[in-house]
């Protein structure tokens, strides 16, 4: 079983290293060897679903080996693998957003915000921990936009909730009203001269040494695009994220 453990890791690890390193010089390194932009778009299109490979893989073996099992420890070590490979596969669909982004155009489509909420959250199922979420949204508010693209939003803004949030009593409210979706987490406020400045990249507040690393740019970025507007309100004992949905509203 130990050797299967790190059979998976080292799969894991290589695969990611070497996509994410092909990618990294791909726009530097194969410009001048390919011809055409379209040569390009589809080298890197090939090494994407290279990656996509290996963690489907992983992923049925994974639901093999669970049926054999019956050791609680060697259970444990494989939950450890299948939550890896998830995080790959899930950084697997970013990239290939990312990547469909730039070089084609985007579908829009019609879904429910509360689905979408809903979807959101249960990647964070394991990580929420003892944070209470409440959610206060209705179930009939549709939205016609970019479903990959806003899932995306959705993920930052509930990540840096719970990572920012209260260490006595984590808490976190999700509301929608007035075509307002807002996400309030408790925890510090943001010193109010530095509310604009969360969603430039790597924006770090000295004094509380929180950084938001790329999340809230990424956030911005979308919003800009889509005619969301966006706000950051501070108070005593957390902080709220409002977004205002009308351009996007079905």
């Amino acid at each position: 079983m130990k050797i299967i453990e790190n059979s998976l890791f080292l799969i894991l690890f290589l695969t990611l290293f070497g996509s994410l390193f092909f990618l990294l010089i791909s726009s530097k390194i194969l410009k001048p060897i390919f011809q055409s932009e379209e040569n390009i778009k589809n080298s890197i299109k090939n090494r994407l679903h290279e990656l996509n490979i290996p963690t489907s893989t992983i992923k049925i073996n994974l639901h093999l080996l669970k049926k054999d099992l019956t050791d609680s420890k060697s259970l444990i070590r494989l939950e450890r693998i299948e939550k890896a490979n998830d995080s790959l596969s899930y950084l697997y669909n970013n990239m290939e957003y990312e990547l469909k982004k730039e070089f084609e155009n985007i579908d829009l489509e019609d879904f429910y915000l509360l689905d979408a909420l809903k979807s959101s959250l249960d990647k964070f199922e394991d990580i929420k921990k003892d944070t209470i979420i409440e959610l206060f949204v209705p179930n009939n508010v549709v939205l016609h936009s970019d479903y990959n693209g806003f899932i995306i939003v959705l993920d930052n803004l509930i990540s840096n909730a719970i990572k920012y949030n209260s260490k006595e009593n984590p808490y976190i409210k999700i509301s929608f009203e007035n075509k307002v979706l807002s996400i309030f987490n408790k925890g510090v406020g943001i010193d109010t001269k530095n509310i604009m400045l969360v969603f430039d990249r790597y924006f770090q507040e000295n004094s509380q040494n929180i950084g938001y690393g790329i999340g809230l740019a990424v956030v911005k970025e979308f919003c800009d695009k889509n005619s969301i507007g966006i706000n950051i309100e501070s108070f005593e004992d957390g902080n709220r994220i409002n977004l205002n949905m009308k351009s996007i509203l079905n």
